[in-house]
């Protein structure tokens, strides 16, 4: 006599066969992404592409530079440094800063995002100053206009006044190399 509660014979084989079925099909997923090439731990910005926020921070005070002003960037390539004395990978990318403000063909701006202004002055003090504008953003109200996740991050914004790259942690010599300059490069070459 046949057991009435037992599922027939092919919807068992399926309720056996879909678990399978649903790990292949993650397997796939998760092994297409990793042999993608794409870096899964980079954070695409919502404002590439678009014209960098209105920005109008005063200057820090005592380093003889104007503060951060978004209408200076019109027909000039200039890349935005958000960085803080109190950050410490800030400090390890400083002398890729420094390097790169050594290229005449970009302005290298700065937002001091949250910082107390006389330990700023100090940082650049014992570092070098890199920049040829600083902005102080104390309440963080700047940085949330242009979608920073944390310092340090850098902006590439193109001579038409939009962004056109956005790096996310310390620049390095390798990552100036391969995604930086690419992207400086591309946005020099560009119309403005």
């Amino acid at each position: 006599m046949s057991n009435e509660t037992e599922a027939p014979a092919p919807r068992r084989r399926l309720f056996v066969l879909l678990p399978l079925l649903v790990f292949l099909g993650l397997a796939g997923l998760f092994l297409s992404q990793l042999l993608s090439g794409r870096d899964v731990a980079e954070i695409p910005s919502a404002l590439i592409g678009l014209p960098a926020p209105q920005t109008s921070l005063p200057p820090l005070k005592g380093v003889n530079l104007p503060g951060l002003d978004s209408k200076s960037f019109a027909g000039r390539v200039t890349l935005v440094n958000v960085f803080a004395s109190w950050c410490a990978p800030c400090r390890e990318e400083h002398p890729v800063l420094l390097g790169l403000s050594q290229d005449k063909r970009f302005t290298l701006a700065a937002l001091n995002y949250k910082d107390q202004p006389e330990n700023a002055r100090r940082f650049l003090g014992e570092l070098g100053n890199p920049y040829q504008a600083i902005g102080v953003d104390p309440a963080g109200r700047a940085a949330i206009d242009w979608g920073v996740y944390g310092v340090p991050e850098t902006f590439v914004v193109g001579k038409d006044g939009k962004i056109a790259y956005k790096h996310v942690g310390p620049l390095t010599p390798d990552s100036v190399r391969t995604l930086l300059l690419p992207q400086i490069e591309k946005a020099l070459a560009a119309p403005g």
